[in-house]
């Protein structure tokens, strides 16, 4: 996991007649004009304008840099400013298990910054390295390929573990089961956040009308945007179904606190004409009827059982003792 107070670590490729080598960073603008060049810092908490090269404009050199980002799409001359979400490489504690990635494109120079790993930003370094990428266009529709299919199972999770909430829903723990279902709806909020966004930045994306934004190009961004909008509905699906469970289980408590409040209800119904007759019998005065008498005993239980066979037919024909 990288930490805010790590150094910012440079990493450039470039693809020059099919062929791709890694140069170092500080050499990138000297590449200009002879091939496709990505450079991308991580880890970029103390980086400052100097750490990326002069080509980068401060306006858009500040967004890449800026603390907190959300994703969007601009267009700035000839180039575009896109920030995207995606999942972490790394378990990150207190977080929402997204990082950012802002990327500066341009037709033959790509500078991308993040905070942290993405875990898609493999797929792309694999896909430069076996040369698939020549262009900013290339870069970008291969960037948000990899998210979104590195997002889309982590979605799809979601819904199959609210399903299985769902279908424990009359035989589990209810409390437990409050706690895993407000959970699964917390991450569903948080996620729907930012895919939707992504959603919106691709699309924008494939709208700019930059000639090294192909025509293929065009059709993977507006894939990927497709597959945010459906990972955006199926967690808006997630997050209400995810309320309506809890309201279910909300109720199913409330009707075991009734049902126990009611049988409680019913046995000091029962015991309480009981406890008259014996508070009565029991005082230590004179006067008791049958005091001495054998079968006193027995005919006070026998009394006792009457009143708790009428009190319970009671119950019975008023339906209170039905479930």
């Amino acid at each position: 996991m990288n930490h805010p107070s790590a150094a910012p670590r440079l990493h450039a490729l470039v693809a020059k007649s099919g062929i791709v080598t890694e140069i170092p960073p500080q050499d990138v603008a000297a590449y200009a004009g002879q091939g496709f060049v990505w450079l991308h810092a991580e880890s970029a908490a103390q980086a400052s304008l100097a750490d990326l090269p002069g080509y980068v404009p401060p306006l858009a050199a500040n967004a890449l840099l800026a603390h907190e980002t959300r994703p969007r799409c601009d267009e700035v001359d000839e180039a575009a400013l896109i920030n995207l979400r995606g999942t972490a490489a790394d378990t990150m504690q207190d977080s929402d298990g997204l990082v950012s990635i802002r990327v500066w494109v341009e037709g033959k120079r790509v500078t991308s910054v993040s905070r942290h790993r993405l875990a898609a930003l493999h797929k792309v370094e694999a896909a430069m390295r076996a040369g698939r990428l020549m262009d900013g266009g290339d870069f970008v529709a291969a960037l948000a390929q990899a998210i979104s299919t590195e997002l889309d199972p982590q979605v799809a999770q979601l819904g199959d573990s609210l399903d299985d909430c769902e279908g424990m829903i009359d035989s589990g723990d209810i409390y437990a089961l409050r706690r895993k279902i407000a959970a699964l709806r917390s991450q569903a909020i948080v996620l729907r956040r930012f895919v939707a966004p992504d959603r919106d930045a691709l699309g924008a994306m494939a709208q700019l009308a930059f000639d090294w934004i192909s025509k293929e190009d065009r059709m993977h961004l507006r894939e990927a945007a497709d597959r945010f909008a459906r990972m955006a509905e199926e967690l808006e699906a997630v997050r209400e179904r995810a309320a309506l469970l809890h309201e279910q289980l909300t109720d199913l408590r409330a009707e075991k606190i009734d049902q126990r409040s009611l049988a409680i209800a019913v046995t000091a119904f029962i015991f309480l004409p009981l406890t008259f007759v014996t508070g009565l019998l029991g005082m230590n005065v004179d006067g008791i009827p049958f005091a001495n008498h054998a079968w006193a005993f027995w005919g006070v239980v026998g009394f006792c059982l009457l009143i708790s066979a009428i009190v319970m037919g009671w119950f019975a024909r008023r339906q209170w003792l039905e479930d």
